[in-house]
């Protein structure tokens, strides 16, 4: 049953009611975790729903403000929790002192000048972009096909990298050991992007891979592996260049 488990993947990403896995209202991280597979299906949900609401917008406003509308959307579905991570990343990675300051940094809840940067940036980014995007119907194929492969980059890091420290990533990757789960979600997410947006989209998905490389790369080197952060923080890069790239073709 894919049911229950990808209302409970929903759960975790963004703000929708749904009923919770558990004695408790607390969400089950294992249960969630065991279930990241279906990230790119919950990405797909995420994207259909900011890219009606930019199609609806775009038929009565103009880019701009449609583009900013929409930026509000994305960033309220998904409970600031990804944007908050992309602050995070940002100040561990300016950290200095080593390992254990830029896990002090990263835990830290004010904002330093370096994730404040970041935020800064990616609004710029991601507002810009969408804001030369013109057609209704295309900005809800583009913020369909980024949400989905921003969404799969965190089961690949997941499936190949390994926890910087015990943390809310640990059952994450523990669970996306499964190669038969990754080939799924890989399978889910080669399947959704083609569909909608063809060869560009099967591009858009190489490029992220190679971003989210980069990025696991970089926490490897900096954090000695990957943590929830740098998921979110992925996440949020790959859904910019991915529009990006789209844009530009």
């Amino acid at each position: 049953m894919v049911f229950k488990p990808f209302v409970a993947v929903i759960s975790f990403l963004t703000i929708i009611p749904t009923f919770r896995h558990g004695p408790s209202t607390t969400i089950d991280i294992s249960y969630i975790a065991t279930s990241m597979y279906l990230f790119p299906l919950a990405g797909a949900l995420i994207g259909l729903l900011a890219g009606l609401v930019g199609y609806g917008l775009s038929l009565a406003l103009e880019p701009n403000v449609t583009s900013l509308l929409v930026v509000l959307f994305i960033t309220l579905i998904t409970g600031l929790h990804h944007t908050d991570a992309l602050a995070d990343f940002g100040d561990g990675l300016m950290a200095k002192r080593g390992r254990e300051s830029k896990k002090n940094a990263m835990h830290d809840h004010s904002i330093g000048s370096a994730g404040a940067t970041a935020l800064i940036l990616y609004f710029m980014g991601i507002f810009t972009t969408l804001s030369s995007i013109r057609e209704g119907t295309v900005l809800l194929s583009f913020l369909l096909t980024s949400e989905v492969i921003a969404k799969y980059v965190m089961v690949e890091q997941a499936h190949f990298g390994k926890a910087a420290w015990d943390g809310l990533s640990s059952p994450f990757i523990l669970a996306m050991k499964n190669k038969m789960k990754f080939i799924i979600s890989t399978l889910i997410t080669l399947a959704i992007v083609f569909l909608v947006t063809g060869y560009e989209g099967l591009l858009a998905l190489a490029i992220a891979f190679v971003v989210a490389g980069l990025i696991q790369y970089i926490a490897h080197m900096s954090f000695g592996g990957i943590s929830g952060d740098v998921m979110g923080a992925s996440n949020e890069i790959v859904r910019l260049f991915c529009l990006i790239f789209l844009s530009s073709m």
